[in-house]
C-alpha cells in the first residue's frame, strides 16, 4: 500500500469518525430535546385538567370530587385525555369513551398508587406514544389517574429524517473528503516521486549532477528536497574525490613502477657483469660493487620516502607538542650549511617563537625545503620564521629561476618533476612528504612563485596560544 493512500485512508478515516461522532451528539441532543418538549406539553396539560375536576358541580354518575362532566367537555387539547380511577380502571365518562386505550405498566401503577407521577412510551398500532400518568390526590389518598398521551409519529418521522440526513451527508462528505485528499496527497508527495526518480537515473546513469527542481515552500517536503540535493552534491564531491584518488594512484603506482625499474636494471646488469667468465679485472669489479652500493641506497631512499608517505596516507598523526621553531630553524640552517658550505643560506625572525608541532617532522619539512631550494636554484637561500595571531609562518626562499603557475599547481604531486628532462637528483617525492608531514601536523604549506623572480614556499603552523 502506498504512502498517499495511506495517507488518504486515514485522513478519511479521521474525518468519517468525526462525522459520526458529530452525528451521534447532534442526534441524542434532538432526541432528548424533543422529548422534552413533549413531556413539558403533556405535564402542562395534566395540571390544567386536575382543577377543573376538583371544582366542577356534583353529579349522580361521578365521584363526590368529581363535580360536572361538561367541563372536561369543553376541555381542548391536542393530546389524548383519560381519567382512570386508582386501580387503573378507566371512568365512565364520555372523555374516556372515544380515546384509544394507553395501557399502564403494574410498575407505574404502583408508583401511581403511592402518589408519584409516571412517565413512560408505549407501543400501538399507530406506533408510539408518549404517555404522562399523574395521580389525583385528594384528602393524602389517590382516588383517580389522569392519563395524557401524545403520538410520537411525527417526531418518529423527524427524526428518522435528520438521520438519514446525517447518515448521507457523512458519506457524501467522506467520499468526497477521499478524492480530494487523494488528489492533495498526490500533490504533497510529488517531491518525493522526484527524490525516487532522481535516485533511480543516479543508481543507473551514475550521474551525480542530477538535482531535484523543487521550488515549493520551505517545508518539510522543501527541506527534504534541499536536504537530498546538498547530499547530491557532496556525493558528487566524493565521487569526483575518489576518481581523482583513483587516478592519483594509478599514476603513483606507475611513477613507483618507472622509478623502481632503473635501479633494479642496473643492478641486474651489474650482477650479470660480476658473474661473467672469465671474470672482469679488478678495477671494473670495483666500479661495479660501487654502482651496485649506490642503487642500492637509492632504493633505500626510495622506499623510506614511500613509507613516509604511507603512513601520512594511514592518518598516522605525529605527537604534538611545543616547539620553539626559531632554534630548530637556526639548528636546521647549520646542518644544511655543513652539507653545502658553498651556498648562503641566512635565516631571520624572533630568538623565541613557539608553535604546536612535532619537532622531528617539522625539522623533516625544512630539510626538504632547503634540499629542494639547493637543487633548483643558485645564490642565497633566506629562511624567515614570522609569529601570526594563530599562526607560525616558515617562508623558505630562493633567487632561482621560478616557475610558471602551471607547475605551481602540480609541485606538489607524488613523482612530479618540474625538470622534465630528470637531471635533477631525486623522486619527486620530496614536497609530496613536505605535504603530508605539515598537514598531518594541522598546518598548510602553499607556493609562490613567477618565473625569473624565485620561488618561495611558505609553511603556517599552529601558533601556541
Amino acid at each position: 500500500m502506498s504512502i498517499r493512500l495511506r495517507l488518504t485512508l486515514l485522513y478519511s478515516a479521521i474525518l468519517a469518525l468525526t462525522l459520526a461522532a458529530f452525528s451521534f451528539v447532534l442526534y441524542a441532543i434532538q432526541y432528548r430535546y424533543t422529548l422534552n418538549i413533549v413531556e413539558r406539553d403533556l405535564v402542562a396539560n395534566a395540571n390544567r385538567i386536575v382543577p377543573m375536576l376538583l371544582t366542577a358541580g356534583r353529579g349522580e354518575r361521578t365521584p363526590p370530587w368529581m363535580r360536572q362532566e361538561f367541563a372536561l367537555g369543553n376541555l381542548r387539547v391536542r393530546d389524548v385525555v383519560r381519567i382512570l380511577d386508582s386501580q387503573g380502571t378507566p371512568f365512565d365518562l364520555a372523555i374516556n369513551q372515544n380515546a384509544p386505550d394507553l395501557p399502564l405498566r403494574p410498575r407505574g401503577l404502583e408508583r401511581l398508587q403511592s402518589g408519584q407521577p409516571w412517565i413512560e412510551v408505549i407501543h400501538t398500532e399507530d406506533g408510539r406514544v408518549l404517555t404522562y400518568n399523574s395521580p389525583l390526590i385528594v384528602n393524602g389518598q389517590t382516588v383517580a389517574i389522569i392519563q395524557v398521551g401524545r403520538s410520537l409519529a411525527d417526531r418518529d418521522r423527524a427524526l428518522q429524517g435528520l438521520a438519514i440526513t446525517l447518515i448521507s451527508g457523512s458519506l457524501l462528505t467522506t467520499a468526497a473528503a477521499f478524492g480530494i485528499g487523494w488528489i492533495l496527497a498526490g500533490a504533497t508527495l510529488r517531491p518525493i516521486h522526484r527524490i525516487t526518480q532522481t535516485a533511480r537515473e543516479i543508481g543507473q546513469t551514475r550521474d551525480f549532477s542530477s538535482r531535484i527542481p523543487y521550488k515549493g515552500p520551505n517545508d518539510e517536503l522543501g527541506q527534504l528536497a534541499r536536504t537530498f540535493n546538498e547530499m547530491l552534491a557532496h556525493l558528487q564531491e566524493a565521487f569526483q574525490q575518489v576518481a581523482h584518488a583513483l587516478q592519483v594512484q594509478r599514476d603513483f603506482v606507475a611513477d613507483v613502477s618507472h622509478e623502481l625499474r632503473t635501479p633494479l636494471t642496473t643492478l641486474r646488469g651489474n650482477l650479470a657483469l660480476l658473474g661473467r667468465e672469465p671474470p672482469l679485472p679488478p678495477d671494473e669489479r670495483d666500479d661495479i660493487l660501487v654502482d651496485l652500493v649506490g642503487e642500492t641506497e637509492r632504493l633505500i631512499r626510495l622506499v623510506h620516502d614511500l613509507l613516509t608517505l604511507a603512513r601520512a596516507d594511514a592518518g598516522q598523526r605525529p605527537v604534538i607538542e611545543s616547539v620553539n621553531v626559531a632554534e630548530l630553524a637556526d639548528e636546521t640552517c647549520r646542518q644544511v650549511q655543513q652539507l653545502a658550505p658553498d651556498r648562503p643560506i641566512i635565516w631571520s625572525g624572533p630568538s623565541s617563537t613557539m608553535a604546536l608541532a612535532n619537532r622531528d617532522a617539522l625539522k623533516q619539512v625544512l630539510l626538504i625545503l632547503l634540499d629542494n631550494a639547493i637543487k633548483h636554484a643558485q645564490g642565497e637561500i633566506r629562511l624567515t620564521v614570522t609569529p601570526q595571531s594563530e599562526w607560525v609562518r616558515i617562508a623558505v626562499q630562493d633567487s632561482g629561476p621560478g616557475m610558471s603557475p602551471e607547475l605551481c599547481a602540480r609541485i606538489f604531486d607524488r613523482f612530479y618533476r618540474g625538470d622534465e628532462s630528470r637531471s635533477t637528483a631525486g623522486f619527486g617525492l620530496g614536497l609530496s612528504i613536505a605535504k603530508a608531514l605539515v598537514e598531518a601536523q594541522e598546518g598548510k604549506i602553499s607556493v609562490q612563485s613567477e618565473p625569473g623572480t624565485g620561488t618561495t614556499f611558505i609553511v603556517h603552523i599552529p601558533a601556541e596560544k
